[in-house]
């Protein structure tokens, strides 16, 4: 009996070594309600493994990052078809800086067939990524402003002029006309460049200027009129420091005044528009509750380029477009304003004297326009930010000059 137990004790087969627990996600699409599952087909399945340490993801790597070396930039970036230059990608919650850009060679003329490649765009110093990138000319509205307070010779050469700017304009173009002289005024709101609206805003826009008197240092006059030994009038009394000349009252000439309030009409033309702010003037600025500053931050705000004509004694026989380069130079720019809001803005001016050059300044500066490059990038700037972010933008082709706008200030209305 023993020894049968024995034979019988060793045919017992040994138990299986304990297993960890292993992972049921193999059996997904094998195990079915009252369906068996062979034995083959779990055998089948490989054992899970866990993926590589350069394979897992985090939530903070969902979201990209600046490009910060002098790398070039291996991605495109979004090129609308031709003929659809307003075409954008909506992306929620994500702040979009718009910048046109306009190259020039050293003879400034406007330079073509560049493409992304050749452009670098930095955010404070920092290299960017370029999501958009357009040479398609977009649809623009201009707002323009014209100085009514020229001396009256200035002005007739700019009223004749006038008839000449519908000519510079597309149909899908809108212009609206503001004027200013003690105070400012909207002549008309915008309207189609080629509608019969227009040219009749323009006619209602001609003044007849300043008549700008020469006082003389000597003769019976100089103290004005006097009866009984006082004077009749008493602004032109003596008064101390001026050695009995006539006192002359201080000009105004509202120009910040005037470029903010057609900055805010312009503002709220629709956001795929080029928004150009055309002024002709003589650059003077006097008088204005607004300050350069806060009329800069505004324009800056709603990407409004200031572009303009020079005239009157502003403006320098033989000179026409001036570059950034030249404009802080010129001699006879103390008085002057509006190279800085050129220069800050992204913008361009031209100086002309006669009739034909202030002419022909207006279709020189909307050939410009359509001609620029429009890159756009993302930033990280938080909306709720007001502080300035400086913008640089490179062309790697040498001897040419590149004008693009200083920086932004965030607003709610860059958010897509």
């Amino acid at each position: 009996m023993l020894g049968g137990f024995q034979q019988q004790q060793q045919s017992i087969p040994d138990a299986p070594a304990p297993q960890a627990a292993g992972d049921l996600s193999g059996l997904r699409n094998q195990v079915a309600p009252g369906k068996a599952t062979s034995p083959d087909a779990v055998q089948a399945t490989p054992p899970p493994t866990a993926p590589p340490p350069s394979q897992t993801s985090s939530s903070s790597d969902a979201q990209p990052t600046p490009q910060q070396d002098n790398t070039p930039q291996q991605e495109s970036p979004e090129i609308p078809k031709a003929g659809d230059s307003g075409a954008f990608l909506i992306r929620t919650g994500i702040t979009y800086v718009d910048v046109p850009v306009t190259v020039r060679d050293k003879k400034h003329q406007l330079v073509a067939g560049l493409t992304w490649r050749q452009f670098k765009i930095f955010e404070d110093g920092v290299r960017q990524r370029i999501a958009f990138f357009s040479v398609d000319p977009r649809p623009i509205s201009t707002a323009f402003v014209i100085d009514q307070s020229l001396p009256s010779d200035v002005m007739a050469k700019v009223n004749q002029s006038l008839s000449a700017v519908t000519g510079a304009f597309t149909p899908a173009d809108t212009v609206a006309i503001f004027a200013y002289n003690s105070g400012t005024s909207m002549v008309s709101d915008f309207t189609g460049a080629q509608g019969a609206r227009l040219p009749a805003a323009f006619e209602k826009a001609k003044s007849s200027g300043r008549d700008m008197g020469v006082v003389s240092p000597g003769g019976p006059l100089d103290n004005g009129m006097t009866i009984n030994g006082k004077q009749v009038d008493p602004n032109l009394s003596p008064q101390r420091g001026n050695a009995g000349f006539i006192v002359i009252p201080k000009e105004i000439h509202p120009l910040n005044d005037a470029i903010l309030a057609a900055a805010k009409v312009l503002a709220q033309q629709p956001k795929e528009r080029r928004k150009v702010l055309y002024v002709i003037s003589d650059g003077k600025e006097s008088g204005s509750k607004a300050s350069y500053k806060e009329v800069v931050r505004y324009l800056l705000t709603n990407n409004i380029s200031v572009y303009g004509t020079l005239v009157g004694d502003s403006a320098m026989w033989g000179v026409g477009y001036l570059d950034k380069w030249h404009i802080p130079l010129l001699p006879t720019m103390r008085d002057n304003i509006m190279p800085k809001y050129a220069l800050a803005t992204g913008g361009a001016l031209e100086s002309q004297f006669s009739e034909n050059g202030i002419q022909t300044s207006f279709a020189k500066i909307t050939d410009s326009v359509r001609s620029a490059y429009t890159l756009g990038y993302y930033t990280r700037a938080g909306v709720m930010s007001d502080r300035f972010h400086k913008i640089t933008v490179n062309v790697e082709v040498p001897n040419l000059e590149v004008t693009a706008k200083d920086g932004y200030y965030p607003s709610a209305s860059m958010r897509q």
